[in-house]
């Protein structure tokens, strides 16, 4: 008779890793060879191991990625001067324990927003938060965010990220206002947490891409100092990939 009240008490209190436990060794006939300490140690180990599987859900769930990706899937085999001794050191997600940031830069199609993904993954996988934007999207969402009473509450949001994914930096040329909104973001984040870039323009370049010179100054040096820096390089993954499939035989 106690049973079925201890699930139900079980469940009322959200254990529900612990029902899922009692509820199968409830079913085994044999279950009585083990010890009380050997059940109760079985049950503890479902509830924290399926709170640490809902938990990652909804840490990728939030991250919004832009592409489902992870670091295993990385083709080292074409030509991109990917270092694999920076990506095995950043898969080690030691980089976020010291809020440095990374930098990915390349032309367009050449993988660099899988990388970013994969990286934010990876931290995930660890048990950091991470989100992707892509940054045209994000300043315009700031600027707007000023006329709506937004602004400081999604300040405070991206603040807070373990890891906050920047794809497609240096597209446009960022206004003065849009710096502005940039060094405030950066400038929170700076030794607090970490970052992860995207861009098609060379570092050298991105000084250029930004209409304030003063400002620039000061996001770059919040941003760059302190990154690993993935430098992709050769034809685009879209075109190479299109090509392979216009010369399958199989596919003709």
């Amino acid at each position: 008779m106690l049973n079925h009240p201890t699930l139900d008490r079980l469940a009322e209190l959200g254990l529900r890793g612990m029902v899922n436990a009692l509820s199968e060794q409830l079913a085994m006939s044999d279950i009585d060879r083990l010890s009380f300490e050997e059940r109760l140690g079985l049950l503890v180990e479902r509830e924290a191991s399926e709170r640490a599987d809902r938990s990652l859900t909804r840490r990728l769930k939030s991250a919004h990625l832009r592409q489902t990706a992870c670091l295993a899937d990385i083709d080292h085999r074409r030509s991109r001067g990917i270092d694999k001794q920076l990506v095995l050191e950043l898969a080690s997600c030691e980089w976020i324990k010291h809020h440095h940031n990374v930098v990915i830069s390349g032309a367009t199609g050449v993988g660099k927003s899988f990388i970013a993904c994969a990286l934010a993954h990876k931290a995930c996988l660890e048990g950091y938060d991470a989100i992707y934007h892509r940054l045209p999207r994000l300043v315009e969402n700031l600027q707007l965010s000023r006329s709506d009473g937004r602004y400081l509450k999604l300040l405070k949001q991206l603040a807070h990220v373990d890891v906050l994914v920047l794809d497609d930096w240096g597209i446009g040329k960022f206004s003065a206002a849009q710096q502005r909104d940039l060094l405030e973001l950066l400038d929170d984040r700076y030794k607090q947490r970490s970052t992860i870039v995207t861009s098609q323009l060379p570092l050298d370049q991105w000084h250029e891409a930004m209409a304030d010179p003063t400002l620039a100054d000061a996001i770059l040096d919040r941003l760059v100092h302190n990154a690993h820096h993935i430098k992709l390089k050769g034809e685009s993954m879209r075109k190479q990939n299109a090509d392979l499939h216009q010369t399958d035989p199989k596919t003709t």
